[in-house]
């Protein structure tokens, strides 16, 4: 079985149907804690997003932690990148761009902080995509990835109704014990894996689906989160994300 859920032309489709890419990122987006904390606990200077078109989290980075970015993507179209950019009053020399297959690419230097968000859940080998984000980190440096949780809630509404790109998932390595199994096989240290957020659910081009289907999502988006703030946990039945954080020894 090949390693690769989509291929290129998945991810051109996929971007091609997005609407209104370039939007003002605020202060508040989603992970700036941990990123933030990550930053400032660790002097992090350079940053690099694996996988990330067109590189919210590069911008989010730049833009508000003051960082030197860079984007690796096997598909980055650059007006969209420039207009996500100039939307943040940032230009497009404010980050670098590195448009390649990571399973080809050597990296050729190293960076404080990699991330991807996202990313891994699209590979059949879990281990190795990691292994390959691993690559681009600095003796010291911290690793960072998130990936949606398709074993709760959020899952069952996406293979119900979303199926295709349910089936672009590997399901099986959304598990925090497995990801930080193999942070810690592959020598990283101070490994963090785990749940993150109380609850949601979303669909890929969700104006495109039926209106009876859009309800439905409406009412159960709106029904988790009422409970959720009742009862304030974050657990593998609910939680959208798992979030891995760990560091490369010196």
């Amino acid at each position: 079985m090949a390693n690769l859920l989509t291929d290129r032309a998945f991810w051109v489709n996929y971007w091609e149907s997005k609407k209104g890419l370039a939007v003002q990122l605020p202060p508040d987006y989603v992970f700036h804690g941990q990123l933030t904390d990550i930053v400032h606990q660790n002097q992090v200077q350079t940053a690099i997003e694996l996988g990330g078109f067109p590189g919210y989290y590069a911008v989010f980075l730049k833009k508000y932690l003051k960082l030197d970015v860079t984007l690796l993507d096997y598909f980055v179209h650059p007006p969209v990148v420039n207009e996500l950019l100039e939307k943040n009053g940032l230009q497009a020399q404010d980050t670098h761009i590195i448009e390649t297959d990571l399973f080809s690419y050597q990296p050729e230097k190293k960076y404080d902080l990699v991330l991807s968000c996202g990313l891994i859940e699209h590979f059949n080998d879990t281990a190795d995509i990691i292994n390959r984000h691993i690559a681009f980190v600095k003796p010291g440096g911290t690793l960072f990835i998130t990936l949606p949780n398709f074993k709760a809630v959020n899952g069952w509404f996406q293979k119900n109704f979303d199926k295709e790109n349910y089936d672009k998932h590997n399901i099986d390595s959304m598990n925090p014990a497995l990801l930080k199994s193999i942070c810690e096989t592959a020598g990283l240290q101070e490994v963090k894996a785990g749940y993150f957020g109380r609850f949601s659910v979303w669909l890929e081009n969700e104006s495109q689906k039926s209106a009876g289907v859009r309800l439905f999502k409406k009412a159960v988006w709106l029904t988790g989160k009422i409970l959720t703030r009742l009862v304030p946990v974050e657990s593998k039945s609910l939680s959208p994300y798992i979030v891995v954080q760990a560091k490369k020894p010196l």
